[in-house]
């Protein structure tokens, strides 16, 4: 079991970088204007990944200790 602070923590934690994963998985691909679609398409969805990856996992914690 996970001390009593890191159980309200880590939810959290693991949503605020599952938020940053995504927010170049959306915009990032704004900077790279001359990368074929296929790349930055292909590029987006390997950053989503990780987003999942941490989101995931981050709802089910969550859910135990916030409902």
């Amino acid at each position: 079991m996970l001390p009593q602070l890191a159980r309200y923590a880590l939810p959290i934690v693991m949503l605020v970088s599952a938020n940053v994963f995504m927010t170049f998985a959306w915009y990032g691909h704004l900077k790279y204007k001359e990368a074929a679609l296929i790349t930055v398409i292909l590029a987006s969805w390997g950053i989503a990944f990780f987003e999942y990856c941490l989101q995931v996992p981050a709802n089910r914690l969550g859910h135990e200790v916030f409902s």
